[in-house]
């Protein structure tokens, strides 16, 4: 990754992080301001302030911190320190119950919200993704043995309607996660409706630690655009071979190609051997020999040269839908989607821990940052994507039971409802040990889950 790249990277990361630590410690502070609890301190980060100011009638502190991964929100608290008599009733420990767990509570659902938002504003707004059309499948996969045709178009799955990639995607991996069999509904080139059944209960776990369709066999179709070279990677075998972009690809060892399509497969078949690649350049025909690389990819050596297709624009139209609905649609689907994906990634959470899902899939702050960067570089409603998802994730995971966690607060203040009086002293210091040390484990296997992914590529 070059320094450009980094910096994108980086910045795109560090604008999420911090619009959703800033909603979620927003969630708690409108909380406890409207449940008149005073307000000591508002903070995006830990350690010591690199900025800080105090506003409004209780001179609250609003600070930017020098580790910027988290926040907080610090109230007029007894267990803080000494409170004057005249501000008990504004004491975050005086409140009642339902007042305290509303304001922690607040935070998480905040980060929803958040989601909820989003995702309203690209629904209305229109989202423009690949239709589902779908590849021939490798042999062996499950895709191959339902018979699913190159060029069929993904309708339903098990009856729910998919317009876009995503949507096929969506659907798959929530039947994924419930471990049952789909019925995948396809209508082919000629008009003629298809079902393939997909029994999703034989998916290994390690299956889930990344994208779910390859390894179905369900693969997007790209449109096929003409066999003409956009760009040529320096140092590559196409570089050394001499080819050059604006070049249009006539032939590979003397097979006639008809567009991208037939240039990728030629080039993968290949493998090492070398090829002879028949080229049109200003009205001149020429030959030239290139000799592929093997590369990584999904744990397979794959041939390449180092060439990349010009993009045609009217082609890629064609292979793209624009999805938009109404106010109200938009929202409630805004709704439903935020939903599906906090109640997934519960499940998710439910198979890592009875080993029917791999750990692999807990990402680090190096994998997320990548992900950041990549949506950022991808567009605008790519990276609005990826921040409602993150969002999701953030709400989710503070809502877990962990001491520590706004779940752990909310789990005490359970137990006080049940006992009718608040846990002791020492079972709560007791909890947030152990919360700690949860979240240290859980931030440590992250971390090397991330180390994992840059050494393996």
């Amino acid at each position: 990754m070059n320094s450009s790249a980094v910096v994108w990277t980086l910045g795109a990361f560090l604008l999420a992080l911090g619009v959703l630590i800033v909603v979620h410690e927003l969630g708690h502070y409108l909380a406890a301001r409207l449940c008149n609890v005073k307000i000591l301190r508002f903070s995006i980060g830990f350690g010591r302030p690199l900025w800080m100011r105090r506003l409004g009638r209780d001179g609250t502190e609003w600070q930017i911190a020098a580790f910027p991964l988290g926040g907080y929100v610090k109230m007029l608290d007894e267990h803080e320190g000494e409170v004057p008599a005249a501000e008990l009733p504004r004491a975050f420990n005086r409140q009642s119950l339902a007042k305290r767990a509303f304001i922690v509570f607040a935070g998480p659902l905040a980060n929803l919200l958040l989601a909820v938002a989003l995702y309203a504003f690209l629904f209305h707004n229109g989202v423009e993704e690949p239709r589902p059309i779908l590849a021939a499948p490798p042999e062996g996969t499950m895709a191959a043995e339902a018979k699913v045709g190159a060029g069929e178009t993904a309708r339903s799955v098990s009856g729910k309607p998919v317009a876009t990639w995503s949507e096929l995607r969506w659907e798959i991996l929530r039947h994924v996660l419930e471990r049952d069999a789909i019925e995948l509904e396809t209508q082919d080139e000629r008009g003629h409706i298809n079902f393939h059944r997909l029994d999703l209960s034989r998916l290994p776990a390690a299956a889930l630690e990344g994208d779910v369709l390859p390894a179905l066999g369900l693969r997007l179709q790209p449109p096929d655009l003409p066999a003409v070279i956009g760009s040529v990677q320096p140092g590559s075998p196409a570089a050394r071979a001499g080819l050059q972009a604006g070049d249009r690809i006539v032939a590979i060892d003397a097979a006639p190609m008809a567009g991208w399509q037939d240039v990728a497969k030629a080039i993968r078949a290949a493998g090492a051997r070398p090829l002879t690649i028949e080229v049109e350049r200003a009205a001149t025909r020429l030959e030239l020999g290139v000799e592929p690389e093997l590369v990584e990819e999904r744990g397979q050596k794959v041939a390449r040269i180092g060439i990349a297709v010009r993009d045609d624009p009217e082609a890629r139209r064609a292979f793209l839908v624009t999805v938009r609905y109404g106010v109200v649609e938009a929202l409630q689907r805004a709704v439903t989607q935020t939903w599906d994906t906090a109640v997934m990634s519960l499940r998710m959470i439910g198979r890592m821990i009875v080993g029917e899902a791999s750990i692999r899939n807990v990402s680090g702050p190096v994998t997320i940052a990548d992900y950041a960067g990549q949506s950022a570089r991808m567009g605008g409603e790519h990276y609005l994507r990826f921040l409602a998802l993150i969002s999701i994730s953030l709400g989710v995971l503070n809502l877990l039971p962990i001491p520590v966690l706004d779940g752990g607060h909310l789990m005490y203040y359970l137990a006080e409802l049940i006992q009718g009086k608040p846990l002791s002293e020492r079972v709560m210091a007791i909890g947030q040990q152990i919360g700690l040390t949860v979240l240290a484990l859980l931030m440590g296997l992250a971390l090397y889950n991330d180390i994992f992914r840059l050494i393996s590529g």
